[in-house]
């Protein structure tokens, strides 16, 4: 999974961070410009990955183990980049995902012990590829949660951990980010959702080749 022709971008986040909605408006941003953009999400995207999907993101919070689940997290990443990912890519689309291998190396990675080389390991054997830009939504882990609490969905099983989690991977996306400033722009989200679609819109146009 190395060929690379059209544009593959990520946004991520903590939860809360109004990532999901800056990703929609994105994908109809570039979409306004005249661009092919397919809007796909992790975990989930594929139908094989979507029924993994439902397995991690509800229940309890310690219904698997971290290692269980970079598996499973690994194994629909894997599903969703054969079947929708890189077929658009190589169809010279853009592609602009709702989280991508960046939220396992926080999640999995952090939340019940350091099995960041784990992940990395797995990632590097199955998946082989990075996004060309990965746009991170950052924001107060207090506010984000409060906010991903508000919605009362059925998906809140990471949510469940706690603030302490959220602020272990705020640090660890900001981490990720000075690591690699070539592949990150960093956008405040603590800010008016029109205010950071322009930043999120730009920071996409300009890398576009």
């Amino acid at each position: 999974m190395t060929r690379r022709t059209g544009l593959f971008i990520s946004l991520e986040g903590i939860d809360g961070s109004g990532k999901s909605t800056q990703a929609e408006l994105l994908a109809e941003g570039l979409e306004a410009a005249g661009h092919d953009v397919l809007l796909t999400r992790e975990p989930g995207g594929s139908p094989g990955a979507e029924e993994i999907r439902a397995l991690v993101l509800r229940g309890d919070p310690a219904r698997w183990s971290a290692e269980t689940e970079i598996l499973l997290f690994t194994a629909a990443r894997r599903d969703h980049m054969e079947r929708v990912i890189q077929p658009a890519l190589d169809a010279g689309r853009i592609v602009v995902c709702d989280r991508f291998a960046d939220s396992t190396r926080m999640y999995q990675g952090l939340s019940r012990g350091d099995l960041r080389d784990l992940v990395d390991s797995l990632h590097d054997l199955m998946i082989g590829r990075e996004p060309d830009l990965t746009i991170l939504i950052d924001m107060d882990p207090s506010a984000g949660l409060a906010r991903a609490k508000g919605r009362n969905g059925v998906e809140e099983r990471f949510e469940d951990f706690g603030l302490e989690l959220q602020e272990r991977m705020r640090a660890g996306y900001l981490d990720l980010a000075k690591a690699a400033p070539e592949r990150f722009r960093v956008i405040d989200g603590a800010r008016d959702m029109k205010a950071v679609a322009r930043d999120v819109l730009a920071a996409a146009t300009a890398a576009l080749p």
